[in-house]
């Protein structure tokens, strides 16, 4: 397609913006057609449908962004714009937003869009890079959710109420059932004083559960109000818990969970809700969390330079390398009170690591598009991001200049690093093991284990097992954050070590045995994950399945069969119905 001419050539900002404009609003409306059809994947329990537009979703906005810069590249090829050109072409773009639901959004897709163009770090005078509104940057017009005066009604008649603002194409399996077992937990909870209680409209959707998300207001006190539902084979749709304390709730929003497919009108009136039942979020995971992960690393990116803000004076506050064993394929930093690392990509990997720079991308962006179970950490990419000079102690920054010296840039008052990713930090679990007591040892140990499982369900071989490669959350949850040699789990051969023919086999240094290289011999896992004692006495004695070719061949052999696994975000003892066929 060739570039034509504008007739009025001292309107090209005012046509470029519209391009850009029109770039948005495509991209908007396909990702609201994919949330929109999450019902209908629900109700026919398509529950591969789901995950396919799930990954689609993450695919789309790159996808829109490139679409969109080809098309500018050919309207402006002939013009040569300049900075003064950009700030025109922004100005117009923001007077046309100005009054979106989804303007905050609409301007991280300029700053996308302007970034591709240019191939360039963020560029205040030309971008969106402080927010333009408030600290939500949008509050809309409409309510989002649907209130109810809980004074003087019985518990059972509002429920009823709730549910009947959602109806479903399919059968309940027994409604009146579920009313009463919520009504029942809700009544015996503190937060049955509570006077009020609003529900959001929009219903939260991922893999084969759905969530009515509402909060309880009672006073000054906030109590989420969440109901999962399930749509089990052969059975109607059911009520599978009522969820009423934020413990509870953090993890179903974790940004170590896939993104919820949620059909959403005013997106910061959303992410203002749910933060006030989940404080300790922030705004750039709950953005995240409900599909606008793009947005979430802007606002992750407005929260970083208010930090570099508020701890201007702080000595202290400085970049250092993160604790723990230093990696052979990323260099990790971190700074004390941010409570993130920033992960770079080594230039040279030491032996025995064999994979290539490419790889470990390709393996990151796996995790991005993949079902993360709770149990492997989102993170953000930055290319060109730029941090300042007198943040870094010398030794963090003559690591990084050894460690990585063709991704740093070290300028007059900045450090530019162009390819690093951004994790929410996490206590290393080997670290974690050495100074717990007995209690919290075998709690982490036990949750080691249920994160391997959970891993395999979704069908993720870690690779590397070891303790340094799994991290501790502040909620005490163990996440996998080492990805350079995860595989799928069917994609691996799954071996028992064969019996040795003589005694020279059995004390060979070196296999006898022909090994291939997706070949997994679970008997090795123990020998390298811990010293013999009492902690892997105790993982043995919980998980010693996950040292077995046949628990790992029978996960590999139902995902084959297409099965999609339950992986529930909150406790089996909280569900009302704890054995449900899926």
């Amino acid at each position: 397609m060739k570039s034509v001419a504008p007739a009025f050539p001292a309107l090209l900002h005012y046509e470029a913006a519209h391009r850009i404009l029109m770039g948005y609003m495509d991209y908007y409306y396909r990702f609201k057609l994919i949330t929109k059809r999450a019902r209908l994947r629900f109700e026919q329990r398509d529950w591969h449908g789901t995950q396919a537009d799930a990954v689609s979703r993450i695919s789309l906005y790159r996808q829109e962004v490139a679409k969109t810069t080809e098309r500018l590249k050919r309207m402006l090829e002939t013009s040569h714009p300049d900075d003064d050109f950009w700030r025109q072409v922004r100005d117009a773009y923001s007077e046309e937003i100005d009054h979106f639901n989804t303007r905050n959004i609409a301007e991280t897709f300029f700053n996308s869009v302007y970034r591709h163009t240019h191939g360039i770090g963020a560029h205040p005078e030309v971008m969106f890079v402080v927010r333009t509104g408030s600290y939500r940057e949008y509050r809309g017009l409409t309510s989002i959710s649907y209130d109810y005066d809980l004074n003087d009604r019985p518990i059972g008649e509002v429920i009823r109420e709730v549910l009947d603002h959602f109806p479903f194409t399919v059968e309940w399996e027994n409604r009146t059932r579920d009313i009463r077992l919520v009504a029942e937990r809700w009544s015996s909870h503190p937060a049955a004083a509570a006077s009020r209680l609003e529900v959001l409209t929009s219903v939260f959707y991922r893999n084969k559960s759905a969530y009515i998300v509402g909060r309880l207001l009672d006073g000054d006190r906030i109590y989420p109000w969440i109901l999962p539902l399930l749509h089990p084979t052969g059975r109607g749709i059911l009520i599978d818990a009522l969820l009423l304390e934020a413990d509870q709730v953090v993890s179903i929003f974790s940004y170590h969970r896939s993104y919820f497919l949620a059909d959403i009108s005013v997106p910061s009136d959303m992410v203002d809700f749910l933060q006030t039942f989940m404080p300790s979020k922030r705004v750039s995971e709950l953005y995240n969390a409900i599909g606008f992960e793009k947005h979430g690393k802007t606002v992750f990116y407005r929260e970083l330079l208010r930090h570099f803000k508020h701890t201007a004076n702080d000595p202290d506050e400085r970049f250092v390398t993160a604790p723990g064993i230093a990696g052979m394929v990323m260099y990790v930093f971190t700074s004390p009170r941010l409570n993130m690392v920033f992960k770079l990509i080594r230039d040279r990997f030491a032996p025995p690591k064999q994979v290539t720079a490419e790889t470990v991308k390709e393996k990151y962006d796996l995790v991005k598009r993949h079902d993360r179970v709770g149990r492997m950490a989102d993170s953000y990419l930055f290319e060109k991001l730029s941090l300042p000079l007198d943040r870094f102690s010398d030794d963090c920054l003559q690591e990084l200049r050894r460690a990585a010296p063709s991704k740093v840039e070290v300028l007059d008052d900045c450090v530019m690093i162009s390819h690093v990713y951004v994790e929410k930090e996490m206590t290393p679990l080997n670290i974690f093991l050495q100074r717990a007591d007995e209690v919290m040892a075998q709690k982490a140990l036990r949750d080691y284990g249920r994160a391997i499982k959970q891993l395999a369900a979704a069908n993720i071989f870690p690779g590397d097992l070891l303790m340094k490669n799994f991290g501790v959350t502040r909620v005490n949850r163990v996440v996998f954050y080492d990805y350079d040699e995860i595989e799928l789990v069917t994609e691996c051969n799954f071996r028992h070590i064969p019996q040795p023919r003589t005694p020279e086999d059995e004390m060979a240094s070196q296999p006898w045995y022909y090994v291939g290289p997706k070949d997994i011999f679970p008997e090795e896992f123990p020998a390298f994950l811990l010293r013999a004692g009492a902690q892997l006495d105790y993982l043995r004695a919980q998980h010693g399945e996950i040292f077995d070719a046949d628990f790992w061949n029978d996960v590999k052999r139902r995902l084959l069969a297409g099965e999609i696994m339950d992986v529930f975000p909150y406790r089996t003892d909280w569900r009302f119905l704890q054995r449900v066929e899926s």
